[in-house]
């Protein structure tokens, strides 16, 4: 009430000081003009502005918080410490607060504006009157596995629990939201293979001259519920007869000169415009991994049979946030990304997804780098929770 009142009396003052040879028109163009570059200048001051974080508890989400926090670029919190009943483990790049009991006290002293809560047994040691106090005074109250979710764009699945997923909201993958990405994705294939029939048989015929052996690549690939289908492929590798593993590093010597282009721009993935027609792929979803990997992954790779549950697609959240996987590792952290896209999978969602594509496809960042072996950060542990189809 006070900034507008403010804003209103510097605004008059403003208004009176203009020539008065000035129309009407002319005073509102000028009026507009600066009411845009105020709003403009102060979504940008308040853009900087970071919101101050204590983290409840040191459960074995904290660690992968904090760095998290330490990653991002310009992150939006800033994190002020931790409270816990223990001293945090040597090493942990947070300052310990104080015990739980100090909660209030320690909140005012660090004008916290959240609190995440990351206790991994909460029976008994939440203090539930300091935080309904906080919470009644403005401090934003949110639990930790959330917060991380909104924070990175995945899951932290070496902290979730089958009941925490089952009691999580989201997963809408029934009904109306799986009809009309159905209907987009078919519609748009049909259209796509109208138009880019010319560029598809130009990349044929540069694959034909390129390198010896077929045009397309097709492989058997895991599908929704489980159902191996046929996936296709303009070919980027020269056929080889010795057994090799599917991870691109091992096979980056194979890569052909066309194929480099194809792979950078993603144009290898045209072919599968004919697999959401069939029925097999809708253009968003988890990329459908070989059918000979299946059995290593569903016993190594937390959650991993939750992707079966809706269709592959030829793009994805992993895809355009990661890019290529090399190793278990980085395919568990490729599954952060494709269970944050099951668990909030919406048509706003893939649209975004679609847009990150097409600057792939048009500018080519990301995947090259993609290609290369990432470098390996600390993480806590994962125990697989194996769900079969």
């Amino acid at each position: 009430m006070i900034r507008s009142s403010l804003l209103a009396a510097l605004f008059g003052v403003w208004t009176a000081s203009l020539p008065s040879d000035l129309h009407l028109g002319q005073r509102a163009l000028l009026a507009a003009g600066v009411v845009a570059l105020a709003r403009i200048a102060y979504h940008l001051g308040q853009s900087r502005v970071r919101s101050r974080v204590v983290i409840l508890g040191n459960g074995p989400i904290v660690s992968t918080l904090i760095e998290e926090l330490e990653s991002s670029p310009d992150p939006p919190y800033v994190l002020t410490g931790v409270l816990d009943n223990e001293p945090l483990r040597e090493g942990t790049h947070a300052a310990w607060l104080g015990h739980l009991d100090r909660l209030a006290e320690i909140v005012d002293e660090v004008r916290a504006d959240r609190i995440v809560v990351a206790l991994t047994d909460r029976r008994g040691q939440l203090p539930l009157a300091p935080l309904l106090e906080s919470r009644a005074r403005g401090v934003a109250v949110e639990d930790a596995l959330e917060f991380y979710e909104r924070l990175s764009g995945k899951m932290a699945i070496e902290a979730l629990t089958p009941g925490s997923l089952i009691n999580a909201r989201g997963f809408r993958n029934r009904g109306v939201p799986e009809t009309v990405a159905r209907a987009v994705s078919v519609a748009v294939a049909l259209i796509g293979l109208a138009l880019l029939a010319p560029l598809m048989a130009a990349i044929a015929l540069a694959i034909k001259l390129d390198s010896d052996g077929p045009v397309v690549f097709v492989q058997e690939r895991i599908g929704r519920g489980g159902v191996p289908f046929k996936l296709l492929k303009f070919r980027t590798m020269r056929p080889q007869r010795e057994r090799r593993s599917e991870w691109a590093r091992d096979n980056f010597d194979r890569i052909t000169r066309v194929g480099a282009w194809l792979r950078r721009f993603r144009l290898d993935e045209l072919p599968q415009l004919v697999n959401i027609v069939r029925g097999e792929m809708n253009l968003v979803g988890p990329r459908p991994h070989p059918t000979c990997n299946q059995e290593i992954f569903m016993e190594r790779i937390a959650y991993y049979g939750l992707r079966s549950t809706v269709h592959p697609g030829v793009t994805g959240w992993a895809q355009v946030r990661y890019g290529y996987a090399n190793d278990i590792e980085e395919e568990t952290e490729k599954m952060r990304y494709d269970l944050y896209y099951i668990k909030n999978r919406s048509l706003r969602l893939d649209l975004g997804i679609l847009i990150r594509t097409v600057g792939i496809m048009l500018l080519g960042y990301g995947a090259t780098a993609a290609l290369r072996p990432k470098p390996l950060r600390g993480r806590v542990a994962v125990q697989p929770v194996p769900i079969r189809q």
